[in-house]
């Protein structure tokens, strides 16, 4: 289990998609790393190319309501769930327990196998927290950014 923590953004993609019953219109969500909106839509476009052997629309771009998520390393996790935890902290001048909220994106393969993955992670810190809520979505994938060094890695010396 690693955990990542950035700036995502959520998108949401029509294409052709090829079916038992032949070419259908589908609109799917993916999430993407980026630093602003533009970034977020040449992020999303550049993977896209290699899923649709067609034309696609970027329908929509939003800013994500999480800033880390959690990605597993076992094959069966293929869904991604929104974690929603409560912390509760002392504000230091009145002595009372004040509650945060932060959420999070965790790759599962079901409610029970990201509220695993959760503790696993957050057992390696000192804080306290609840699982106020777990919440599937409908993501297809998370696609992470490519350094320039990594880009220039995957491509062969001689084309």
């Amino acid at each position: 289990m690693r955990s990542k923590v950035s700036q995502w953004f959520e998108t949401k993609v029509r294409y052709d998609r090829t079916t038992e019953e032949g070419q259908k219109k589908v609109t799917e969500a993916y999430t993407v790393e980026a630093m602003s909106f533009s970034e977020a839509e040449s992020a999303i476009t550049e993977e896209m190319v290699h899923f649709s052997s067609g034309e696609f629309d970027v329908k929509a771009i939003t800013p994500a309501v999480y800033g880390e998520i959690f990605f597993s390393d076992v094959d069966t996790d293929d869904k991604w769930f929104k974690a929603r935890l409560s912390f509760i902290t002392i504000d230091e001048k009145t002595e009372k327990e004040k509650r945060s909220y932060i959420t999070y994106l965790v790759q599962a393969h079901s409610v029970n196998g990201a509220v695993k993955h959760v503790d696993e992670v957050m057992a390696k810190t000192m804080i306290d927290y609840d699982i106020v809520s777990i919440a599937d979505t409908k993501i297809m994938d998370v696609f992470e950014h490519k350094s320039a060094s990594a880009e220039r890695e995957d491509k062969p010396e001689y084309e």
